[in-house]
């Protein structure tokens, strides 16, 4: 990749000579042939390569400079489908030599592939429908690896900093990428929130199968659903009443269980129209959160709707950002970032996320944040976590069209 990269800059350094122009490192480095190079190859890698590709660029607005975040958010849920020996080895050594005598209807060909594993349908000994969630070989072993040559990929780039230090970031998306390479644990995530939601009848939750679960495969029953954003075509009233249970469900998984599903991937999430019901999916970025950052937060986010600016100080440096010194413009403009941020909690009143330019005046003022450079630190690893979902969501009501009243379901939790 680095020999392509490399490849790439010289042929559009020479282009542009040509041009009479004088070509700047940065302009030759981030070129569309560049950009499919390296996502490209991330893709190829799966595993922790696709999942910090994706993690950084949820949250490229925080530090990270667009032309690299373009790089990033290619990464999505296109990983490539195992060979039938490499999954038949995994099977083997989940389940011993006759695997395929345990499974009645195994499904070669996956439902679908991501970072992590991929998903195939089956049939229970005991006759449920069922899928198989099985993990890619080697990516447990590779994340380490696979992290610290994102890390290197951020240095070389000449893009972020040399003061700038995102290692803590990078250690703890380690520690939560392992995490979720143990099927076990996700299995005890799943069966957590489907307790939760037991009794709630706006969601369906896949049933977990110990019995059948592995650490490298996850068991568990088959859930019918369409993709979530296929409901865009569905009346205004029922796509705010399925925005407005996914919004309330995030602030629950906050601020009531403190173990909130991270990943803001539409694919998470389906919806049955025969029964009316949002399918939750994919638990394996499932985090727990310590009741002192859920605090900070129920704080930061009442001295917002309260416009208390002091309060709000007090709140974001719990939460663990950098403010800046008192009276700076620095301060000022953080402050203005994060009142624009939490528009949508603050007038009781539904908010049209369809309408909102909000994204587009976020992103005007964060350009500004970039003649504060001494300032810059890597954002808490908690709120990068719990941003992602909370941009997935925004992102979701967008596409969705919705109106939903954010302000009187946060209430409720604060």
């Amino acid at each position: 990749m680095a020999s392509g990269v490399a490849g790439g800059m010289l042929a559009e350094g020479t282009r542009q000579l040509r041009a009479g122009k004088r070509p700047r490192a940065r302009d030759m480095l981030m070129t569309p042939a560049n950009a499919r190079r390296v996502a490209d190859q991330l893709a190829t890698m799966r595993g922790a390569a696709m999942k910090v590709g994706q993690i950084l660029s949820m949250d490229a607005g925080d530090f990270l400079p667009r032309e690299l975040a373009d790089i990033l958010a290619r990464l999505r849920a296109d990983a490539r489908y195992m060979p039938p020996g490499q999954l038949d080895k995994v099977m083997t050594d989940a389940y011993g030599e006759d695997w395929e005598a345990v499974f009645y209807g195994f499904q070669h060909r996956p439902l679908a592939a991501a970072s992590i594993g991929q998903v195939h349908r089956a049939v229970s000994p005991d006759g449920r429908e069922i899928v198989l969630k099985v993990q890619y070989p080697g990516v447990a072993g590779s994340i380490d690896a696979d992290v610290d040559n994102i890390a290197a990929l951020l240095r070389v780039s000449g893009l972020l900093p040399t003061e700038f230090n995102i290692q803590p970031l990078l250690d703890d998306a380690k520690a939560q990428l392992k995490d979720e390479a143990d099927y076990n644990k996700e299995a005890e995530f799943l069966a957590a929130f489907g307790d939760l939601l037991a009794g709630d009848e706006r969601f369906l939750v896949p049933e977990v199968l110990p019995d059948l679960t592995r650490q490298t495969v996850l068991a568990m029953t088959y859930v019918s659903g369409e993709p979530i954003e296929s409901i865009a075509d569905l009346p205004q009233e029922e796509r705010d009443a399925v925005m407005t249970s996914l919004v309330e469900l995030m602030f629950r998984e906050l601020f009531e269980l403190r173990m909130v599903q991270t990943d803001p991937n539409f694919a998470n999430y389906q919806y049955n129209r025969a029964s009316g019901k949002i399918v939750l999916l994919d638990f394996g970025a499932t985090r727990r959160f310590k009741a002192g950052f859920a605090n900070a937060y129920r704080s930061l986010v009442k001295a917002a709707i309260a416009g208390n600016e002091k309060r709000l100080v007090a709140a974001a440096e719990k939460v663990g950002y950098a403010m800046g010194d008192e009276d700076s413009d620095y301060r000022e403009l953080v402050l203005s970032l994060f009142l624009l941020a939490l528009e949508p909690l603050q007038e009781d009143a539904p908010y049209d996320f369809a309408r909102s330019d909000m994204a587009n005046r976020m992103s005007a003022m964060a350009e500004d944040v970039t003649d504060y450079r001494d300032f810059w630190q890597a954002p808490p690893t908690d709120a990068v976590y719990f941003h992602r979902k909370l941009g997935g969501m925004f992102l979701l009501a967008s596409r969705l069209r919705a109106r939903v009243n954010v302000h009187a379901l946060i209430k409720q939790f604060l």
